[in-house]
């Protein structure tokens, strides 16, 4: 059922009417798993790849929230995972009588990445996203912006998003939390205000009093690293960098300092437009502290290895460059990449660079992986993979130096909610 091309009443609109709305699914894997099999619901779920019983390897994708509750974290080890999850028994220490077998069972439940399924699962709330908007900005998997200009007025927007979300649930089955502003950064730090299962609505003239007090790593853009900075500075919210002098931010970020002062005061005039081919994928993952053992920064580095290949072949994209990042303390990015003789599809290749790329940082503490395919031709034919190529060339390059959390060159990490699964973005 369409929802008509405007509501009656609503005339033209200028820029500042502009309404958007930022749709995040609750755990957007998580959820899909629970979809197809109901029994899972309220129970603590572990997505994840990679990972086989009795071995080490592998990492989570997502976890719902009651699995969150027990400290288990996106990128983090399934089997950490795992272990973070208490046991029946204990949950049912008052029990009269314990049965020996939920001694043996979690209270989790762990299940691979089923990324067919879950393309499936978005494929159908993409179709309630386009029936509800003119302009549909896909960012990822499980968000996407919404301008629903033409579509609502302010004064019945809280019906308008709560309609959207009660679509996806009635005709798909998984939780969204919707946020709606006049911006898309102001858009997308509403729907994570009141997460899961979300609404926030934040009118033009509420803009600057809702994003005064939050802390300026919540706004769109910032990473941990310039959240440190600016409160180096003396910025602790999203206020304080509103009314401060933005010349010290430019001279400290750079063109992202204007932008930080701009956003912070609910000022932001990007248009929601549908995405064109990007120009790269990565994938990237933060240990809790900095690791200098080598195995299990060759795992994170395998895995992520394999989610970007796995996206890229999705994506039906071909690449020429293959590459990796390592942080190392305190916050210097270092970046290598490899070119490749031709455009190829080829998983195995993609994990052998990244690991041979990486291997000089094998001894040295790491805060921050990261792995990455560039140079992408998009084709509808038949893939490619190296054999038969000729050797391949390397074009390493370093660029260290203090990480600023640098912006993708269109929209910010996509996360399954707080913790959520790590995202594909451009660390170039």
């Amino acid at each position: 059922m369409s929802d008509g091309p405007r509501l009656p009443g609503v005339g033209e609109r200028t820029a500042a009417d502009r309404i958007v709305c930022h749709v995040d699914a609750d755990c957007f894997y998580a959820s899909c798993e629970r979809l197809r099999e109901p029994a899972l619901r309220g129970e603590p779920v572990v997505v994840g790849m990679g990972y086989e019983p009795g071995e080490t390897v592998g990492a989570v994708a997502t976890a719902s929230y009651e699995a969150r509750e027990f400290g288990v974290e996106s990128a983090q080890a399934i089997s950490t995972a795992l272990e973070h999850l208490p046991r029946r028994a204990a949950l049912d220490a008052d029990a009269d009588d314990h049965d020996p077998d939920l001694e043996r069972e979690s209270t989790g439940y762990y299940r691979p990445v089923d990324m067919e399924y879950y393309e499936s699962v978005a494929a159908e709330v993409r179709g309630v996203l386009h029936d509800c908007a003119d302009v549909v900005r896909e960012v990822s998997i499980d968000e996407a912006y919404l301008d629903v200009t033409e579509r609502t007025a302010w004064d019945v927007a809280d019906g308008f998003a709560r309609h959207i979300k009660d679509r996806i649930r009635r005709e798909v089955g998984v939780t969204v939390s919707v946020g709606a502003a006049p911006t898309m950064s102001a858009a997308k730090i509403a729907s994570d205000f009141d997460k899961p299962d979300g609404l926030t609505v934040v009118r033009p003239e509420e803009l600057r009093a809702f994003l005064a007090p939050l802390d300026v790593e919540l706004l769109h853009g910032v990473g941990p690293v310039t959240a440190r900075e600016l409160r180096e500075m003396g910025l602790e919210t999203a206020g304080d960098i509103a009314e401060t002098d933005p010349e010290p931010l430019v001279e400290r970020f750079g063109e992202r300092g204007r932008e930080l002062y701009d956003r912070a005061r609910g000022e932001d005039d990007r248009p929601v437009e549908p995405k064109g081919d990007p120009k790269s994928f990565s994938r990237e993952s933060a240990f809790a502290d900095p690791v200098t053992a080598a195995e299990p920064k060759y795992e994170r580095l395998g895995t992520l290895a394999a989610a970007v290949a796995d996206r890229t072949r999705r994506e039906g994209a071909l690449y020429r460059t293959v590459g990796v990042k390592a942080v190392t303390p305190p916050y210097d990015v270092n970046t290598r990449e490899r070119s490749l003789p031709g455009p190829v599809d080829d998983p195995d290749l993609v994990d052998r660079i990244a690991r041979d790329l990486f291997s000089e940082f094998e001894t040295d503490p790491v805060r921050k992986l990261g792995v990455r395919v560039a140079n992408l031709e998009f084709t509808s034919g038949e893939q490619t993979s190296l054999d038969g190529w000729d050797a391949v060339g390397e074009t390493p390059t370093d660029r260290s130096g203090a990480d600023r959390d640098p912006e993708p060159e269109s929209d910010p990490p996509s996360t399954d909610g707080p913790t959520g699964q790590a995202s594909l973005t451009d660390f170039s």
